[in-house]
């Protein structure tokens, strides 16, 4: 039995392997800067950019060659175009998967007001912030994947 994904599915989880590819290159980064000694502001302020760069190229260059190459694919099998096509369904489940990404943000940047509270670095801070953008885009990709699994 072919397992078929819609557009919608194949997006979220290009986006989910961006998210994951960008966590691990922030994770690396990070863990370089601490061994290395304090952190300094510049380099954390430079790797913030590129974070935030390579989240939004990584996912647009990823759906695009994505995109590409399901619908070769698609018109080398049956000479039909694929269609991208969004309802309800795929809208709810965007809407269910956007609330829970916006608690695990939410809960993520209370705990890290909390480390700048207990005397923390303002630095780790902002690094937690950083970190809790991306994992919330994890939690979302993730959530969106099974529902669309489950069939909602």
């Amino acid at each position: 039995q072919e397992v078929y994904m819609s557009y919608k599915q194949k997006s979220v989880v290009i986006s989910l392997a961006s998210h994951i590819l960008v966590l691990a290159y922030f994770g690396i980064k990070l863990n370089q800067f601490y061994k290395a000694g304090p952190l300094v502001p510049n380099q954390v302020f430079r790797l913030w950019g590129v974070i935030i760069i390579l989240m939004i190229l990584v996912n647009i260059i990823g759906n695009i060659i994505a995109n590409i190459v399901s619908s070769a694919i698609q018109m080398a099998k049956t000479n039909e175009v694929e269609e991208f096509v969004e309802d309800e369904r795929d809208k709810v489940i965007e809407l269910k998967s956007s609330r829970i990404a916006y608690i695990i943000n939410s809960i993520c940047v209370g705990l890290a007001m909390l480390t700048f509270v207990l005397g923390q670095p303002a630095l780790l801070m902002f690094n937690l912030l950083i970190l809790s953008g991306i994992l919330s885009g994890i939690f979302e990709d993730v959530f969106q994947l099974v529902m669309y699994r489950r069939g909602y």
